[in-house]
């Protein structure tokens, strides 16, 4: 376990490190394989200064994953190469999602600061509206109903009474 922090904490995930034949072994393929893989584009290895194929974590993973692809749902090399770009692009959308659902989240929250903020800001002579001819509290605690006549403009122009 101390051993795979160290590796972890030397090499990036997509830092070329294995030789072809080491990338081979951890990803259970002959290095005839990779070759083919990189000839179809399915990989894209790092080059050594002497132009020696250098496979990073990342890449044994996509191997293992191409492995997966062909041998246990046994799909062809054209479909594996579907199946990779849709990874991709579901990746891709992915990310875009979660960062607009955080971006949705800081807005919800910026909004409700901005309600409370709006809220504590009534002043108390704030009346309550109520609707014509409603219970009205008089000064000595008795409630009187009363009638408010209401006047409306008809259409052409004459007023009526409403109550």
């Amino acid at each position: 376990m101390a051993a795979e922090r160290n590796i972890d904490e030397l090499f990036e995930d997509d830092q070329g490190v294995f030789m072809i034949s080491v990338a081979a072994e951890l990803a259970g393929m002959h290095p005839q394989t990779l070759r083919i893989y990189e000839s179809r584009g399915l990989i894209k290895p790092k080059r050594s200064p002497k132009q020696t194929r250098l496979y990073s974590r990342r890449d044994v993973e996509r191997l293992k994953r191409i492995q997966q692809l062909t041998s246990g749902l046994g799909l062809n090399l054209a479909g594996v190469e579907r199946v990779l770009a849709m990874e991709e692009v579901m990746d891709t959308m992915q990310i875009e999602l979660d960062r607009m659902r955080d971006q949705a989240n800081e807005l919800e929250r910026e909004m409700l600061a901005r309600i409370q903020q709006i809220h504590r800001s009534y002043k108390r002579e704030l009346v309550p509206w109520q609707p014509p001819g409603a219970l009205v509290q008089v000064r000595d605690g008795n409630s009187k109903a009363f009638k408010v006549t209401v006047e409306r403009p008809r259409k052409n122009g004459e007023n009526r009474s409403a109550t």
